[in-house]
């Protein structure tokens, strides 16, 4: 499987032909999506779904499909009518050749004011690549490469390093980044690297590894 990672959530995977992209966003490039066999979102916040850039996918496919939860479904289904699936926790599905597990139900804690929404993490090809969206949920499966939110208003450093050890993939890949400087990703790189227990990686946008 190839693994292309794009600006802050947004990854694109390849396998036999077929492409799956997880979470073409706001912060995303506006082609992310394009030539997607199927998309999946993980929740309604703009860096993670831009109705603008599903369109395009949507369009620029007419096979192309969308798996999400509810609150992303309602926006966009109309549009695109038997195309466009709702998915919760514990759903499983196969889509564009990938076999996708849905783990997670709620969007990390931003700040107690503020009421939490619905998110879901995706597990594919039964543990290759896990992608959680905005919440650091466990999947309780084995994991080879893990997604890892590095940088975002509800996460801290300290957090990020005890998720990478609780879940102990094989290897973990930084993405929610587009708010982190360059000035700062040494300082995560280091400090990843020597305490989660894992092979942290960083992949540049537009750059490519084999998983």
């Amino acid at each position: 499987m190839k693994l292309t990672k794009m600006s802050h959530a947004c990854v694109r995977l390849e396998k036999d032909g077929r492409t799956l992209v997880l979470d073409p966003g706001g912060f995303s490039e506006e082609d992310a999506a394009l030539g997607a066999d199927a998309l999946l979102v993980t929740h309604e916040h703009p860096d993670h779904f831009d109705e603008g850039r599903l369109r395009a996918a949507m369009e620029n496919n007419p096979a192309a499909e969308i798996w999400t939860l509810k609150s992303v479904a309602e926006q966009i289904s109309a549009a695109f009518p038997g195309r466009v699936h709702t998915v919760s926790h514990g759903d499983t599905f196969t889509a564009a050749g990938f076999d996708v597990e849905v783990h997670g139900e709620l969007h990390a804690v931003i700040h107690p004011d503020i009421p939490r929404i619905t998110n879901v993490g995706y597990l594919i090809d039964g543990g290759a690549v896990f992608h959680p969206g905005d919440a650091l949920t466990v999947p309780g499966r084995p994991v080879e490469t893990l997604m890892l939110p590095v940088m975002a208003p509800w996460n801290k450093i300290s957090e990020v390093i005890d998720y990478v050890r609780e879940v102990e993939p094989r290897r973990a890949y930084d993405i929610h980044d587009a708010l982190l400087t360059d000035l700062a990703r040494p300082i995560y790189d280091r400090q990843i690297g020597a305490l989660g227990g894992t092979d942290h990686r960083r992949l540049t946008p537009g750059d490519s590894a084999d998983v």
